[in-house]
């Protein structure tokens, strides 16, 4: 059996045509502060808004602990053309033993609207199937979240439904939909 985990030592970086998936570095941090402290790309996660960079700071702390511990850490969003840092996508959560894994993913509010992370999203989905046989790749977002459910749409993921006041997120209890998809050499339909 395939462990995630395993995958990721060491740390694959990922292309798309106008996107490079890489580590997050220390220097990333002005351009992570940069979207992380813009309040509409917060309003659908479970995270706060950044208030300052220290926030920022912490974060990427948090993600070298990840690096170190679980292997398994987010992917920086790399704009090839400019060398900024856009966003972020990974794994957040894994089954290794039911060969499936849960996508979360943040962009700059910058990059909306451009394709920038259906990109990403369709590279992850495909490292995922082809290099981790996952199974099953799942992701979840707020109903109103349109533009996080149009990337799953786009990238082939099919709606399971609406889980009722599934997460606390900013002490209120929110509705969430899920979508998944199936990888296709290894499930029939």
């Amino acid at each position: 059996m395939k462990k995630i985990e395993d995958a990721f030592e060491p740390f694959p970086e990922l292309e798309t045509d106008r996107t490079r998936l890489r580590r997050i570095r220390w220097d990333d941090l002005e351009d992570m502060y940069e979207y992380c402290s813009v309040p509409e790309v917060s309003k659908y996660t479970v995270w706060d808004v950044h208030q300052s960079r220290e926030d920022t700071r912490r974060f990427i702390e948090f993600i070298m602990q990840r690096y170190n511990q679980q292997k398994v850490g987010p992917w920086g969003i790399e704009d090839k053309q400019s060398g900024a840092l856009i966003g972020t996508c990974s794994f957040i959560n894994w089954d290794n033993r039911s060969q499936k894994a849960e996508l979360g993913y943040v962009l700059s509010n910058r990059y909306w609207n451009r394709g920038y992370m259906t990109e990403a999203i369709g590279r992850v989905i495909e490292f995922g199937f082809n290099r981790l046989q996952l199974v099953r790749i799942e992701a979840k977002c707020h109903p109103d979240n349109a533009g996080s459910f149009r990337v799953m749409e786009k990238t082939g993921m099919k709606q399971e439904g609406r889980l009722r006041s599934y997460l606390k997120v900013k002490d209120r209890f929110e509705d969430i939909l899920i979508y998944s998809i199936l990888n296709p050499s290894l499930v029939q339909n």
